[in-house]
């Protein structure tokens, strides 16, 4: 199976991007950024490929490349180890320029959400290790027999 994942994320503004994830914590790993693209480290295995939009399009010809603030094509989700950790995450956004998107709280699992500064909807969520374990479905069943 896999081993990591590299998402590739269209930007208007390269360095307004790499300012608004800095802000949240993040960092970049520079042996794979330049003037066209930055490697932002979302964990061991995890890299989202800020990229310059002109240079997305050469990764796609012929295809239009959408506009994330009026088109959703992907909710980009990344775990948190605390319904703590979610809200902090999503509050830094927020005060770095993204706007905030909803929270959902389902008890065993907690999740919130923004809209970078280029549309990308980005999801901070947190579940019940026990609900990991068990399926959310069989723990909420369990839950609800207790």
């Amino acid at each position: 199976m896999h081993k990591m994942i590299f998402v590739n994320l269209p930007v208007a503004d390269l360095d307004a991007s790499r300012e608004f994830f800095g802000k949240l914590g993040y960092s970049f790993d520079e042996r794979f950024t330049d003037e066209n693209a930055a490697a932002l480290v979302l964990g061991d295995a995890i890299v989202a490929m800020l990229l310059k939009r002109d240079f997305y399009q050469t990764f796609v010809p012929g295809k239009t490349i959408i506009d994330a603030k009026s088109t959703s094509g992907a909710i980009l989700c990344l775990s948190a180890e605390s319904r703590e950790e979610v809200t902090a995450i999503v509050d830094k956004a927020v005060a770095a320029g993204a706007t905030f998107g909803d929270t959902e709280d389902h008890g065993f699992m907690f999740g919130s959400s923004f809209y970078d500064l280029d549309g990308h909807g980005w999801e901070i969520m947190w579940m019940d290790p026990a609900a990991v374990e068990a399926g959310p479905e069989a723990y909420a069943a369990q839950q609800h027999a207790q």
